[in-house]
């Protein structure tokens, strides 16, 4: 049975290197793999592998022969890149907070339960909060969770904490994911929420989060206000060859 309190290494090399970034400024030195070891007692490996977690998530720069730096925030959050929203503003300077609107167990609904390959009524958390920056609201969230990050979600400070932090803590490992991002207009529902007007134009980003074993754990839906958010977007031009195969 996995220590719902358990943490890997890796995970919490990542977690205090995390916070000590929101220190520091682009640029900055950050410790070497072999740093990383004396500091946390762990193998080579695992300091690599939490260093290049961060690097992939686009918070660090590795320079061979050179070392680890804190890279400079991107203007957005890249779409193959999934970042907390806490650590997303924090990185542009921003104080992040939300509000809990709603945290319960309750039977899935059928959408809900092909989303996370759950059988019909089986159950599953509900999260439901709107994400802040300054205090301004940016985005009306609701995630739907499988019902072993129960013990942890439902018990964690999810004001001022991280979600994913807690999901982590429930003994789940959250490797990869799958989403969609469109367009949509806001209900009396998001206009209240998120001070904005009812028709307003929304970012709505729908995902799905696998752990290393590709089980889904979680589903969630965020209704950002259209113009207090964006995404980048990096692609390949096609060339006109393989356009007409």
């Amino acid at each position: 049975m996995i220590d719902a309190g358990y943490v890997p290494h890796h995970r919490r090399i990542e977690q205090v290197l995390r916070e000590r970034i929101t220190t520091l400024r682009p640029g900055d030195r950050l410790p070497s793999d072999a740093e990383l070891v004396a500091e946390f007692g762990v193998s080579r490996m695992t300091a690599r592998n939490a260093m290049q977690r961060l690097a992939e998530q686009g918070l660090v720069a590795r320079h061979p022969g050179r070392g680890t730096f804190v890279a400079a925030p991107a203007a957005h959050r890249r779409t193959d890149r999934l970042m907390t929203f806490s650590s997303e503003m924090a990185r542009r300077g921003r104080v992040p907070s939300s509000r809990l609107l709603a945290r319960a167990i309750r039977p899935s609904t059928r959408g809900e339960a092909v989303a996370l390959a759950l059988a019909p009524g089986e159950p599953v958390v509900e999260v439901r909060r709107i994400r802040l920056a300054d205090n301004q609201p940016i985005a009306l969230e609701s995630a739907i969770l499988v019902a072993s990050c129960a013990p942890s979600v439902l018990t964690a400070d999810l004001e001022h904490g991280s979600l994913h932090a807690a999901i982590t803590a429930a003994g789940q490992t959250l490797r990869s994911g799958t989403g969609t991002v469109g367009a949509g207009a806001a209900t009396a529902e998001d206009a209240r929420l998120l001070d904005i007007r009812r028709g307003d134009p929304l970012l709505i980003e729908r995902r799905v989060i696998v752990d290393d074993d590709g089980r889904r754990i979680e589903s969630t839906e965020s209704r950002y206000a259209a113009d207090r958010y964006a995404l980048d977007v990096s692609f390949e031009v096609e060339s006109p060859a393989e356009a007409d195969r």
